[in-house]
């Protein structure tokens, strides 16, 4: 049965609490002007739900599909270690470092109490992040014009896909980090907003609805927290929303208030990622690419597309210049792809520290302007034999494929910063015996330690005897353990009655045997094997 737009559109008003106020013609005059010149919205709401939970079901299973395959890696064993130790450990790591993700790890934690800590398990709620975001992106675009249409269904499900293939979401959906629930996050926020301007007049109850969201989104990802200037900004800009800025600058001061606790957490560890300065050098591939569409074929279909979004939009907007200014997909998509992550990068020119994920939450506004640049297309008719249809279609191949070959690239065993903990562990199970003792490399930075095979995966390491281990990642205030040098272990009486020693060596460059050989020598050990892996070096030395 369908369901009157009209009907459905008339629902309560928490500024007035009263049905009635809203069925006055005075409220439906407003609300025809804020979203288009001449028409209303029309789509079924029921239909479009429908569409919305699909959309969310398959992008939920894309992400998923394969997730297992890649080892996890270095900010993966973060999360893993964090979500893995008594709650009154993670409690105080959160007072030296991390306290940014401790939203996302105290989640994890109870996920992994009931779920298991197998990358699988912990990739899964990553997964139906991604879906939930998928499903509300289309709700989003099946609730707005765009194109210089109205709102409609077929719309919202291309759009929906867009975002379940877009190679920054489908990277984030297999990832045991937070970047996919910041997506999922601020795409509900935006959600928020337009069902409340939808009702023309402000609405108590659904700004306080945004506030919420918006705490637990900056609890989530602290960054988050720009998109309140983008939201000010959809505001400001046509005369109908700006009534609304007052319950937004007190919504927005409550949602962020609410959030004191971790803003001054974050203030005092940020050179946690003064790291970032050296490592990651913004450029034009890291921008373009990098962040949001993976590689250069993908970046160039989808930046055409978007162009073609953008021009036609702006088209639009100087041909109906004296037309009230409605709040369209365009506007909505390009604040929040434009303000947030320009932010960024801005800041970044001043204080270092950024890496392509930070974009994560903005990659649902890049995925609804590549749809929006394929439905443009398809309304444009070069000729008889090259309607505009068949082009848009041939757009939306053209988008399919060259994502293909990216998504692929991401389920790859060493997908995961060419980390081959798997290998390691597997090494381990094959060929060490029960009482041999293991060391590895701690020369390299904390996330790319190859200990992080162990503490992410003890089972296969069962029986040996880490003898470099001083204290144990859930004992320690960093998310990671603390270890002993090789000649300090020794004195303590570490290598007493060991006859074996497995090394693990990450290769950084520098040659095989560069780390610890020398130094197991010293002691009276001798190479009596070495297997060669894919990032790592492993070592058989006996006496």
């Amino acid at each position: 049965m369908s369901v009157s737009p009209e009907r459905f559109e008339r629902g309560p008003v928490a500024a007035t609490g009263s049905p009635a106020a809203d069925r006055t013609p005075a409220a439906d005059s407003l609300r025809e002007r804020a979203w288009a010149p001449h028409e209303a919205p029309r789509v079924d709401p029921l239909r479009l739900g429908r569409a919305a939970a699909i959309v969310g079901v398959f992008a939920a299973l894309v992400s998923l599909a394969g997730s297992w395959i890649p080892s996890l890696w270095g900010d993966e064993a973060a999360s893993v270690l964090s979500a893995t130790r008594p709650l009154g450990s993670l409690f105080a790591m959160f007072l030296h470092v991390d306290a940014v993700h401790g939203a996302y790890y105290l989640g994890l934690h109870e996920w992994v109490r009931l779920f298991g800590s197998s990358p699988f398990s912990v990739r899964l709620p990553s997964a139906l992040a991604i879906g939930a975001c998928a499903a509300a992106v289309t709700w989003l675009c099946g609730r707005l014009t765009g194109g210089g249409r109205g709102p409609s269904v077929g719309f919202a499900v291309l759009a929906g896909v867009v975002t379940a293939i877009l190679p920054r979401l489908t990277y984030a959906g297999e990832e045991a980090r937070s970047y996919a629930f910041s997506a999922m996050l601020a795409t509900l926020l935006w959600v928020v907003v337009v069902e409340i301007l939808r009702r023309g007049m402000p609405s108590r109850h659904g700004w306080a609805v945004y506030a919420a969201v918006l705490a637990v989104g900056v609890y989530v990802f602290l960054y988050l927290a720009l998109l309140v200037v983008a939201v000010g900004l959809v505001l400001a800009l046509a005369p109908e929303r700006r009534r609304h800025l007052r319950h937004w600058a007190v919504a927005s001061a409550a949602g962020l208030a609410a959030t004191a606790p971790l803003l001054v957490l974050a203030a005092l560890e940020h050179k946690q990622i003064a790291f970032l300065a050296d490592r990651d050098r913004v450029s034009f591939d890291m921008v373009l690419v990098k962040m949001w569409f993976g590689e250069w074929p993908f970046a160039l279909i989808a930046w055409a597309l978007i162009l073609v979004a953008v021009v036609g939009w702006a088209s639009a907007l100087i041909r109906r210049r004296s037309a009230p200014v409605r709040l369209d997909l365009e506007t909505i998509a390009l604040a929040w792809l434009v303000i947030p992550s320009g932010t960024l990068l801005v800041v970044n020119a001043l204080i270092p520290g950024y890496t392509p994920r930070y974009g994560t939450f903005a990659a649902p506004a890049a995925a609804m302007l590549v749809a929006a640049g394929i439905r443009r297309i398809g309304r444009i008719r070069f000729s008889r034999r090259m309607p505009g249809a068949l082009l848009a279609g041939l757009a939306l191949v053209a988008v399919l494929a060259t994502a293909a070959p990216v998504y692929v690239e991401q389920r790859t065993p060493y997908a995961k910063n060419q980390s081959d903990w798997n290998d390691i562990a597997a090494t381990m199970e094959q060929h060490a015996q029960p009482g041999d003792a293991i060391v590895f490399d701690d020369s390299v930075r904390p996330s790319r330690r190859p200990r992080l095979a162990l503490d992410t995966n003890p089972v296969p390491f069962a029986g040996l005897r880490d003898v470099l281990v001083e204290t144990p990642y859930a004992e320690s205030d960093l998310w990671n353990a603390t270890t002993y040098s090789i000649p300090d272990a020794a004195r303590l009486g570490r290598f007493a009655g060991v006859s074996r020693v497995w090394l693990v060596e990450y290769d950084a460059g520098a040659g095989p045997g560069s780390w610890g050989v020398a130094e197991l020598e010293a002691l009276g050990f001798q190479v009596t094997e070495h297997i060669d892996l894919h990032r790592s070096d492993v070592y058989l030395l006996t006496r």
